[in-house]
């Protein structure tokens, strides 16, 4: 479940192969502002699936012009970013104190 708090998406649930495609097109729906945070703290289950929505939800952001950063990733998403290489990619932002757009 993906719920907006003003400028912020916040993931809740869990993001595997049997949800993503869903949660995906849901989150892209829902970027509608030029800079859009993506809290991650209450995702309680994931699979390797999570990365690739992370992903299209940049690419879309792009397509866009909405600048989109990532906010308390739990432990088993930063395992994952760390496992494929992309922290790079994605990276948490450390203080999320940017004004609602």
């Amino acid at each position: 479940m993906i719920r907006c708090e003003g400028n912020t998406l916040v993931v809740q649930g869990a993001v595997t192969v049997n949800n993503v495609t869903a949660l995906t097109q849901e989150g892209i729906a829902l970027l509608d502002h030029e800079y859009m945070l993506v809290d991650l703290q209450q995702v309680i289950e994931v699979d390797s699936t999570v990365i690739s929505m992370l992903f299209e939800w940049l690419r879309e952001a792009n397509k866009k012009n909405c600048h989109l950063e990532f906010i308390r990733l739990p432990a088993s998403i930063e395992s994952l970013v760390q496992l494929y290489g992309v922290n790079d990619i994605i990276t948490p932002l450390s203080n999320p104190s940017k004004p609602e757009s």
